[in-house]
C-alpha cells in the first residue's frame, strides 16, 4: 500500500494565518496605507464573510474555496491594521506630535547607560512635554548620549532627568550600501537622538522603576559579577563567556567577533534557539529526576517555562529567542493536551503569535535567520543524513551533526550573501568543532553561576570555563587564519537573492519529489540570475563616480571607474579596519570595486582630474587672491575645518557645487551654507544629508 502524502497546509494549519498576515504588514508598510482605507477594507471583508454564511446549505459546499479566499482577506486586512497600530507614530500622545523645539522634556532611563568610548548610551521613555508651564502626558522613545564629562554621578536604571535642548532626527549615513540605522531604529519604534553635555540636563527626585525590569537587569548585572570574579585572565575569554550565557556583547573585541563570523561560528556568541533548546533539554532532564516532581507533570511544566522565559528575556528578548521560547512553549502545551505538534505547525504558530505582537520582526535579521535555518534542518536534515549509512556509532554522531550544519546553510546562505557578502568555506570544520565545546563551556558556565557561592567551586570551575574558551577561540583563530578560508566581497540585491532562493528551493523541491516542473522553474531561476549577474557587470564596467563618504571626524573620497578607485582621505581610513568595514567596504561591495589605482586619476596640488570633470580638495587653511579670470572646477570638497570664507573661494573660484564633509565642525558648516545660500551657490553638507554621490 502506497503512503500517502499529506500537503503542507495540511500538517501546518497556522501556515495558512501566518502568510496572509505576513502579506498585510509587508503591504501596510510599502504603501502606508491610512486608517480609513484599512477599517472599510476590513468592514467589506467581514460584511463578504457574513454574507457568504446566508447562502443555501449546498451552495456553500460549493464554494467553500472562496469562503476561505475571504478568510484570508480578513487576515490580510488585520495585518495592515496590526502595523498600523504599532506604528507609534500614528497615536495621538506621541510625543513627536506635541514637542517643538524650546519645549522641556522629561525622560525615565530605560536601560543600565552602556559606557561608549566618549559618551554614555541610554535609551530613554519620554513621560512629558512641558511647554509654558503645561505638562502633557506623552509616549515614546529617545536615544540619549551622554557626554563623560556630563555624570556627576552615574545614572541608573529608573532615573529620571529634565532636557531642553533640540532632538535630532535619525539619520543614515548616505554611504552605498550602507547599514539603514534610521529604519533600524524605527523599527524599535525610535526616531529620535540628542547627544547632552554639561549643564544641558537635571536629574528629577522621583525614580520611575518596573520591578520585573530591575529584577532582569539586577540578575544580569549578578551574573556578569559571577564571571567577573571567577574568571581571571585574559578579557577575550570573559568577554565570550558573557555573550555566549546571556548575550552581553558590550566588552566583544571587534576582530575576534570577526573571526568568528568570518568562520561561520557567530551564532555561538549571538543568543540564539541553540541556547535555548540547550537549556530547555537541560531543565526537562533536571525536574524529571527531582523525586517530588516526578509526579506533578503541570507543576513540573510550569516551572520549565517560567526558567525558559526567564532565560529569554534575561538575555534581552531577541527575536530568534523569543521565536524558540514561542516554539517551545507550543510543544509544552500540545504535551499538556497529549496532543503531537508538528514542528511545521508551531513554526507557523510561533512566527504567526510573534508577528502580532511586534509585526515589525519581520525586518530583524535575528527573526529571519532563525526562522531559515530552522526550516532548513526541518526539511533537508533527514535526506541529507540517508544519503549516507555509517556504521560506526561516533562517525555516524559526526555525520549527523554535519547533515544538520548543510541543511541549516541550504536556506540561510542567501540570506547571508545578501546581509554580510561572504560566506565561510570551512564552516562544516568548526561547526563540527566548536558547536559540541561551546554546548559543553555552555552548561558549565550555567554549574557556575549556580555554585558561584561556594569559593573553591567558583574558583576551579571558573577556572574550566576560562580554559575551555581559551581552547575554542584558539581553533577559531587558526581557521580563520587559513588561506581561503573565507569568500568575500560577494554583492547581492533583493532580486539576485530572490532568484538564488528560487533557485534552491526549486531545486530542493525537485531532488526530493521528483518534479520535473520543479526542475524548470529551478532552470529558469538559474538563467535568470545569470541574466541579472550578467547585467549587473555590465553596469559596473561602465560605471563613474565620485563617492565623498560620510565618516565622522574624517576625509573620505573615492573616485571610481569599473572596477577600480582611487581613495583620497585619511589613511587610518585605510589602517582601521572597523572603520573602513563599517563606513566604505559595503560601498565599495555593492559597485565591485576591487583594484586601486592611482593612475587613473591625475593631481596637481589640490586639483584633481577625473574623466571631463575638475575637483578641488581644500583641507587646509589658504589665501586665495581674486585672479583676472576665475577658475572653473567643477566641484569643491571642503574638509578638515579650513579657516575659509565661501565669498573668498567664489571671487576665485566659478564651482557648480560646494560639498562639505563629514570631517568639518557642524558649527563651520552651518556659516558656509548661510554663505552659500546668500550668493545662492548649490552645496551639499554631507553629515546632514549624507554622503555625496556624483555620477559622471
Amino acid at each position: 500500500m502506497s503512503s500517502v502524502s499529506i500537503p503542507i497546509w495540511k500538517k501546518a494549519p497556522f501556515l495558512r494565518l501566518a502568510l496572509p498576515l505576513i502579506l498585510g504588514i509587508l503591504l501596510q508598510f510599502y504603501l502606508q496605507l491610512e486608517s480609513p482605507q484599512i477599517i472599510v477594507a476590513g468592514v467589506g471583508f467581514i460584511t463578504a464573510f457574513l454574507s457568504f454564511q446566508l447562502l443555501p446549505l449546498a451552495l456553500r459546499f460549493k464554494l467553500q474555496p472562496l469562503q476561505g479566499f475571504i478568510i484570508h482577506l480578513i487576515i490580510v486586512v488585520f495585518g495592515l491594521l496590526l502595523t498600523y497600530q504599532k506604528d507609534i507614530r500614528h497615536q495621538q500622545n506621541w510625543f513627536g506630535n506635541l514637542y517643538y523645539e524650546g519645549d522641556y522634556l522629561a525622560l525615565n532611563i530605560n536601560e543600565p547607560p552602556l559606557e561608549k568610548s566618549k559618551s554614555f548610551k541610554a535609551d530613554a521613555l519620554v513621560e512629558n512635554v512641558i511647554s509654558n508651564h503645561t505638562v502633557k502626558p506623552v509616549s515614546g522613545k529617545i536615544v540619549i548620549y551622554f557626554v563623560k564629562d556630563s555624570m556627576i554621578a552615574p545614572l541608573k536604571y529608573g532615573d529620571r532627568i529634565l532636557v531642553k535642548k533640540k532632538l535630532q532626527e535619525i539619520q543614515n549615513s548616505g554611504n552605498p550600501g550602507a547599514f539603514n540605522y534610521k529604519r533600524y531604529s524605527a523599527f524599535k519604534q525610535i526616531f529620535h537622538n540628542v547627544f547632552l553635555k554639561k549643564g544641558e540636563w537635571v536629574t528629577l527626585p522621583e525614580k520611575h522603576i518596573n520591578k520585573f525590569n530591575q529584577f532582569l537587569f539586577s540578575s544580569r548585572q549578578k551574573v556578569l559579577n559571577i564571571l567577573h570574579d571567577n574568571m581571571q585572565g585574559n578579557d577575550d575569554q570573559l568577554s565570550i563567556a558573557e555573550a555566549l550565557l546571556i548575550g552581553y556583547t558590550q566588552d566583544l573585541d571587534k576582530d575576534l567577533v570577526q573571526a568568528y563570523s568570518n568562520t561561520g561560528v557567530v551564532h555561538i556568541i549571538a543568543i540564539s534557539g541553540m541556547h535555548l533548546g540547550l537549556i530547555y533539554v537541560m531543565l526537562v532532564w533536571i525536574f524529571a529526576r527531582i523525586p517530588y516532581l516526578k509526579k506533578l507533570k503541570l507543576l513540573r511544566i510550569i516551572l520549565v517555562l517560567t526558567c525558559l522565559w526567564l532565560f529569554a528575556l534575561l538575555t534581552g528578548g531577541g527575536a530568534s529567542i523569543l521565536r524558540s521560547a514561542v516554539m517551545f512553549s507550543c510543544i509544552i502545551f500540545g504535551d499538556i493536551f497529549s496532543r503531537k505538534t508538528s514542528i511545521y505547525n508551531s513554526l507557523a504558530a510561533s512566527a504567526f503569535i510573534l508577528l502580532c505582537f511586534n509585526p515589525f520582526y519581520l525586518w530583524d535579521v535575528g527573526f529571519q535567520l532563525s526562522y531559515l535555518a530552522l526550516s532548513g534542518i526541518v526539511i533537508f536534515q533527514k535526506p541529507i543524513y540517508h544519503l549516507i549509512f555509517v556504521k560506526n556509532k561516533w562517525l555516524n554522531k559526526i555525520w549527523e551533526l554535519t547533515a544538520v550544519s548543510l541543511a541549516a546553510q541550504i536556506l540561510t546562505f542567501p540570506i547571508c550573501l545578501y546581509y554580510f557578502h561572504q560566506f565561510p568555506t570551512i564552516f562544516l570544520f568548526t561547526n563540527l568543532l566548536t558547536v559540541p565545546l561551546s554546548t559543553i563551556i555552555l552548561f558549565v558556565e550555567i554549574f557556575l553561576v549556580a555554585f558561584a557561592w561556594i569559593p573553591e567551586i567558583g574558583l576551579w570551575v571558573g577556572k574550566l570555563t576560562w580554559w575551555l574558551i581559551w581552547l575554542m577561540n584558539k581553533i577559531i583563530l587558526f581557521f580563520n587564519n587559513l588561506p581561503y578560508a573565507l569568500w568575500d566581497r560577494i554583492p547581492a540585491t533583493v532580486i539576485s537573492t530572490l532568484l538564488l532562493y528560487a533557485v534552491v528551493g526549486c531545486a530542493g523541491f525537485w531532488l526530493m519529489n521528483k518534479s520535473k516542473i520543479a526542475l524548470k522553474f529551478s532552470l529558469f531561476s538559474l538563467l535568470a540570475f545569470t541574466f541579472l549577474n550578467a547585467w549587473s557587470k555590465w553596469n559596473i564596467a561602465h560605471q563613474q563616480k565620485v563617492i565623498v563618504y560620510n565618516v565622522p571626524q574624517h576625509k573620505a573620497i573615492d573616485f571610481v571607474n569599473g572596477n577600480d578607485y582611487r581613495f583620497i582621505g585619511d589613511s587610518v581610513l585605510s589602517v582601521d579596519g572597523m572603520l573602513q568595514n563599517f563606513h566604505i567596504k559595503p560601498g565599495r561591495i555593492a559597485m565591485q570595486l576591487n583594484n586601486q589605482h592611482a593612475e587613473m586619476l591625475s593631481q596637481k596640488n589640490h586639483f584633481f582630474y577625473f574623466s571631463d570633470k575638475i575637483f578641488f580638495v581644500l583641507d587646509s587653511s589658504i589665501i586665495y587672491k581674486p585672479l583676472p579670470q576665475k577658475v572653473d572646477v567643477d566641484v569643491i570638497v571642503i574638509s578638515k575645518n579650513p579657516k575659509i570664507y565661501i565669498s573668498q573661494l567664489a571671487r576665485v573660484f566659478n564651482c557648480r557645487q560646494y560639498v562639505f564633509d563629514a570631517s568639518n565642525s557642524l558649527w563651520k558648516i552651518e556659516q558656509w551654507k548661510k554663505d552659500c545660500e546668500q550668493l545662492h551657490l548649490p552645496f551639499h553638507s554631507v553629515p546632514e544629508k549624507g554622503a555625496f554621490i556624483m555620477d559622471l
